[in-house]
């Protein structure tokens, strides 16, 4: 049996190994093919496969800017169809991104129809819309039929498409892009088209320009919804370096005034990728849980431009303490992440720095002008031989007719004839200089253009028109010649259409304009919330059942307070609308309220479990005004307990802040201020024991130490006291009994003790 044993282990083996290969194998495959082909974009021409195939589907079907529209659906079919073998919805929506202008810094598709708002409502079917492409989208198409790029079939091997574009801007930066592909993802914020050519321009200029004066030039993103940037420069110069950072961006404001001393804050531009619906949630959200206090309500009266209104708490609100403390607590400000990871040559994936990337569009602007100028080079010398065969025709024509009319092969008989050849150049319509004849052979291109010629061209003026052509021709290829041959050359002439590009869509134009302005900001301080409350006196009264009011003044705590039916009251002190109340679930969690936060007490009130998070199960242990640097003992009922910090018990969220630590079964019972120097604690067994308070132990969280031993039962009350002072109580009769001599009953902590004096309450609590 152990040697069929050892047998089976080798024979799975190499299966296991094969199977962990195969899965390797394949989930990298997929790795790359999600990094390559679907999240992030190359960086010359800034597009990922899904927008480069929409664009040129929509050239295929001759979508120009001057053109007529298409319904989406006929462009999205085309797509899914011909090039993007994908679901039909994501490529619409790829699509109706490219026309969305606050999402998109210059659009590449024109779209007619509900194609979504900055609200973030969804774009409309694809059967209701129709789209076309922009100047933009056409400046990246420009030169795709000039061999300016390389093609590849399309996924089923039926067509071809483009591998890049020729890209005449670069659009990375330009438009940006995001992406999470498998290990690594994307994020590049739009940037200004005009800084973008003015930085390719210094590069050209000066390829070793520092980047310090790289960033002068191109000084940071430009947002399509605007805003404020408030990054310092040396972060921006660092994330650009790099590849890596983030930028502040805060929404842009103004005070507008109502007269009579009234005024609001008018919001006329939100940050980037901010749907404005959410973003006013979130500002009634902060109004609501009343996180800023002297913001009093905001509207939004938006048209077709962004007016956002808030109105202040009242007239003497600072206006800058309060926009900082929104920005602290919305979306107002938001911070985008930069991440420049692109594929170079569509093939790596690299983390690129502005001046990588900058550089990789401009090789390969210099390769599709390379490309580009060797297609032209190519029809040039096509068609100076068309011309050449064209001349010696109109030299020889009488010739040629004859061989026309007479010769059952024509075009053999034309290319088996010497033909003199005479270079005319003309110099004026009647004057013809020729050089010495020669004698030559047609090739076969000029024999069947010579055949195809219309009898109409055989005019005069024909034939001056293709010497005038001819020498336009050769001009024009010694001039591509020079240019091919010359660094200097291409760099200038890439450096004239990135101008044309520039005076097209620079800041001299509407879309060129920038958006997003720079500001000095610093860091939002966090203000406390007592700082914007106006103080006030207050006395918070908490029935039974949990619902919590706040009456104004310090009213008598004795009077007799309304509550409903089937409830009673429970807590009820004075305090200020600055103060921080605490409340102590039996969960052993606290949790934090404001004062100025309290509903108003001309009513019952409201659950203070709407307010926190407190769970049906837990009750109310405790409630209390807050006390800096004070100290407090917190127990269970199973008699375990410590000494906590005041400080350390205040909540930030309304999940409240976990201290005490609890075993199945027990909960939290007792939490009282620690004050004195020992400690009394009673059990439900009537013992009662007395411990200095330094043999407690200090925590910020734990199950604390045993405070008392009991045989059955557990804790039923604790208290503190100043030992000389003796300890107090109220008899059944309401009147404070005190008891100085506590020899009887002191002891060590976690020991029995001893039944409680006569007199002591048959609740077992002191107070």
């Amino acid at each position: 049996m152990a040697q069929d044993d050892d047998h089976s282990k080798d024979a799975s083996a190499p299966v296991a190994e094969s199977l962990r290969r195969a899965l390797g194998s394949r989930y990298l495959q997929y790795a790359l093919s999600t990094i390559m082909h679907r999240a992030l974009p190359d960086a010359r021409d800034g597009l990922k496969p899904v927008h480069r195939r929409i664009l040129f589907a929509m050239r295929e079907l001759k979508l120009s800017p001057t053109g007529g529209f298409r319904k989406s659906a006929k462009i999205t079919g085309d797509v899914m169809g011909n090039y993007h073998p994908h679901g039909d919805a994501a490529i619409y929506d790829a699509m109706a991104r490219l026309a969305q202008d606050f999402n998109v810094r210059y659009p590449l598709v024109d779209g007619q129809g509900n194609f979504g708002n900055i609200d973030g409502d969804n774009p409309a079917a694809a059967r209701y819309t129709e789209a076309r492409m922009t100047k933009a989208a056409e400046a990246l198409l420009e030169g795709l039929s000039e061999n300016a790029v390389d093609f590849r079939p399309n996924y089923d091997g039926t067509l071809e498409e483009p591998v890049v574009l020729p890209a005449a801007f670069p659009n990375l930066l330009a438009n940006g892009a995001s992406g999470i592909a498998v290990g690594m993802a994307t994020n590049i914020p739009p940037h200004n088209l005009d800084e973008l050519i003015e930085g390719c321009l210094a590069l050209i200029a000066a390829p070793d320009l520092p980047d310090a004066d790289l960033v002068k030039l191109i000084p940071g993103p430009d947002f399509p919804t605007g805003g404020v940037i408030v990054e310092p420069a040396e972060s921006i110069l660092a994330a650009y370096q790099s590849g890596r950072g983030s930028f502040r961006l805060r929404a842009r404001w103004q005070i507008e005034d109502l007269g009579r001393g009234q005024w609001q804050v008018v919001v006329t531009e939100i940050p980037f990728q901010v749907p404005k619906s959410r973003l006013i949630e979130k500002l009634a959200e902060v109004i609501q849980t009343r996180k800023v206090p002297l913001l009093a309500d905001v509207r939004d009266e938006s048209a077709d431009d962004v007016r956002i209104v808030l109105e202040p708490k009242s007239r003497s609100v600072d206006a800058d303490l309060m926009m900082g403390m929104l920005f602290r607590n919305s979306d107002l400000e938001t911070r985008f992440s930069l991440n420049m990871n692109v594929l170079i040559d569509g093939l790596t994936p690299k983390v690129c720095s502005l001046r990588e990337v900058l550089r990789a569009f401009l090789d390969h602007r210099r390769e599709v002008l390379k490309r580009r100028s060797e297609h032209r080079l190519a029809k040039i010398d096509h068609r100076l031989e068309v011309l050449e065969g064209f001349i010696i025709a109109f030299l020889n024509l009488d010739r040629v007719i004859d061989i026309i009319r007479y010769d059952d092969a024509p075009r053999a008989a034309l290319m088996r004839e010497l033909w003199g050849r005479d270079f005319i150049r003309a110099t004026s319509e009647a004057d013809y200089v020729s050089p010495p004849e020669g004698e030559g052979e047609l090739t076969e291109l000029q024999a069947e253009s010579i055949l195809n010629m219309r009898l109409r061209s055989l005019r005069r003026l024909e034939e001056m028109e293709l010497v005038r052509e001819r020498d336009d021709l050769l001009r024009e290829r010694a001039g591509l010649e020079d240019l091919l041959a010359s660094d200097r050359l291409q760099w200038k002439l890439i450096s004239t259409q990135l101008r044309e590009v520039q005076g097209a869509f620079g800041k001299a134009t509407d879309l060129g304009r920038r958006r997003s302005d720079f500001a000095i900001g610093q860091d939002v301080e966090d203000v406390p919330l007592e700082a914007m409350i106006e103080r006030e006196p207050i006395t918070v009264v908490c029935s039974k059942m949990g619902w919590i009011r706040a009456m104004k003044g310090h009213v008598a705590l004795d009077q007799g307070f309304k509550f409903k039916d089937g409830d009673d009251g429970r807590f009820a002190f004075h305090a200020e609308t600055t103060d921080k109340i605490v409340l102590f679930g039996s969960n052993g969690r606290f949790y934090t309220l404001l004062g100025a936060n309290l509903p108003g007490g001309r009513g019952m009130g409201e659950p203070v479990r709407l307010m926190i998070d407190l769970p049906n199960e837990a009750e109310i242990v405790d409630l209390f005004t807050h006390r800096a640097g004070g100290r407090l003992v917190v127990a269970s009922s199973a008699g375990d307990g410590f000494v906590v910090p005041a400080d350390e018990i205040v909540a930030q969220t309304r999940s409240g802040k976990q201290i005490l630590n609890l075993k199945p079964g027990v909960r939290a019972h007792v939490c009282r201020f620690a004050e004195g120097d020992h400690l009394a604690v009673v059990g439900e067994n009537r013992k009662l024991l007395v411990f200095p308070m330094v043999e407690l132990p200090e925590m910020v969280r734990g199950k604390g130490v045993r405070l008392q031993s009991y045989k059955d039962g557990g804790l039923s009350d604790l208290t503190t006291l100043t030992l000389q002072n003796g300890l107090s109580w109220k008899d059944p009769a309401g009147r404070t009994r005190l008891e100085t001599d506590l020899a009887e009953w002191l002891g060590k902590r976690a020991s029995a003790g001893r039944m409680a004096p006569r007199g002591f309450p048959r609740d077992n609590r002191f107070t």
